[in-house]
């Protein structure tokens, strides 16, 4: 079976339609203009705003002008990652997706179903002239997964509705109400090369097989992150005298907990070091025999040029790295089970004499967010680093008592015969910053389940799309009037 062919037909239609956009984050010029297109193709109007994210109204129909104006809002972009051996063009080619059982997947790259199903739920209710519901707009940001730059920029005014629903959340018996802020932390500094000593001899290190996942939501799954993996290993070689450190290139975005790194290392003693390299690949499969049963760990000869990290800075490079936070921080003291503070080491470049490492903070306490960013700022500090803060957001208060909360719990309970989780997520939503533009709209946050967020694992269970969509369109019927929202 294909996937247009899957049902709900039309929004699997849309999904695909979407999915043939390249949409990587910060260049979403043509999904815009794919997303402009059709709302005026639907005699819809149609806003692009300043900062390009893109709102289609559409009036409410006969019967429903009395009900509460609702915002469905979705983003445009997703995040681009793949596997090494796949031979991928995200900025010139559309996802290839693709049924296996129950699942939708895409070959061998993230899928887009993050938060591309959002986005189609939202196209097919535009495009629908059978759906019964009050007035809507359909508020599709840019840029949600590396920086919140749509909601940050979006302007208040532009928008009427009183509730807001965010089609982001990514397990089909979940009702966020709030969700963490977050902080990018980059760390660059320069240091001295050398030549690599008389006789070394060059080795390529590979970490691979890891899972991979979302910094939020899987942060908490005790997969392995590829960075601070292969630093263990450096500097456990390095503490042993057996290396010089030619190069690092470990990771990818920010919010996405790092599958692979590839370092470059100079050998002095190639029996000692393959030795103790099999022992740490031991200690690690142990580690991580549960959550990373495909970890791998493959050393090789290579060729590169001679020069190497000066031995001081390599030494306080792979100390700074381990002293690095990384992981869960701290647990809510207030939500059982509920992170409260993480940080993730995505991104780690060293080679030509320059250091750079990306990471993500985040936190549901603003405080606590602003401890870890300083205790990494510190670390690296003291071997003279340059640290920056930037694209900070806020999180997002939960407030249960809000009427369309309690309204979507009831009919949840009623279509499904069960209890939502009513719950705080750890991942970045867009209401914390909608909700400084708009402090007064009643927000909630649902979507169907989707798997391997961020990595090329991604993957969305094709009936809780089918469970999304009905659960949609009934919470429109029961929208109340606009005179009950307070």
């Amino acid at each position: 079976m294909t996937t247009r062919a899957l049902q709900p037909e039309k929004v699997w239609n849309h999904f695909e339609d979407l999915n043939a956009i390249p949409r990587p984050s910060k260049k979403e010029g043509r999904v815009i203009a794919f997303m402009k297109a059709f709302g005026e193709s639907l005699g819809l109007e149609t806003i692009v705003d300043e900062i390009g994210n893109v709102i289609i109204n559409k009036a409410a129909t006969l019967g429903m002008e009395n009900r509460a104006t609702v915002i469905i809002q979705g983003h445009l972009d997703m995040v681009h990652q793949k596997n090494n051996d796949t031979d991928f063009d995200f900025e010139n080619q559309g996802i290839e997706s693709y049924v296996e059982g129950e699942w939708v997947k895409a070959k061998g790259t993230t899928l887009g179903a993050d938060n591309g199903m959002g986005v189609a739920i939202a196209m097919a209710i535009l495009s629908s002239e059978e759906i019964e519901h009050p007035a809507l707009e359909m508020l599709f940001t840019i840029d949600e997964e590396t920086g919140m730059t749509g909601a940050k920029e979006l302007k208040s005014g532009i928008l009427e509705g009183q509730i807001l629903l965010n089609l982001d959340t990514e397990e089909d018996n979940e009702l966020t109400i709030g969700c963490a802020g977050g902080v990018d932390t980059t760390v660059t500094k320069s240091y001295s090369e050398e030549q690599a000593e008389e006789g070394a001899v060059p080795y390529q290190i590979v970490i691979k097989g890891l899972k991979g996942g979302h910094s939020g939501m899987d942060i908490d799954k005790g997969l392995g992150n590829a960075n601070k993996l292969m630093n263990r290993l450096l500097l456990e070689l390095s503490d042993e005298g057996l290396i010089q450190v030619h190069s690092i290139d470990g990771g990818g975005l920010r919010n996405a907990i790092p599958r692979e790194s590839r370092s470059v290392v100079f050998v002095k003693d190639e029996k000692s070091f393959r030795t103790l390299t099999e022992s740490m690949t031991n200690v690690f499969k142990g580690e991580y025999q549960v959550t990373e049963p495909q970890l791998k760990v493959e050393v090789s000869k290579t060729s590169v040029d001679s020069g190497v990290m000066e031995d001081s800075a390599q030494k306080e490079l792979l100390s700074s790295i381990q002293a690095m936070p990384n992981g869960v921080y701290r647990m809510s003291l207030d939500i059982p089970g509920l992170v409260e503070t993480s940080s993730n080491l995505a991104r780690v470049i060293v080679g030509e004499g320059k250091i750079e490492l990306l990471s993500l903070q985040r936190s549901a306490v603003e405080s606590q967010k602003k401890d870890i960013a300083r205790a990494i700022k510190a670390t690296f500090e003291t071997i003279g680093a340059e640290v920056e803060h930037s694209g900070d957001y806020p999180g997002w208060e939960p407030k249960p008592e809000a009427p369309i909360i309690q309204t979507m719990k009831t009919l949840y309970e009623e279509m499904f015969q069960e209890t939502p989780h009513v719950m705080a997520c750890h991942a970045g939503l867009e209401c914390g910053i909608i909700g400084e533009h708009y402090p007064e709209v009643q927000m909630i946050s649902y979507g169907p389940t989707i798997r391997g967020a961020h990595s090329p694992d991604e993957r969305v269970k094709i009936d809780s799309v089918q469970k999304i969509w009905d659960y949609t369109l009934e919470t429109l019927k029961r929208i109340p009037l606009k005179s009950e929202i307070s």
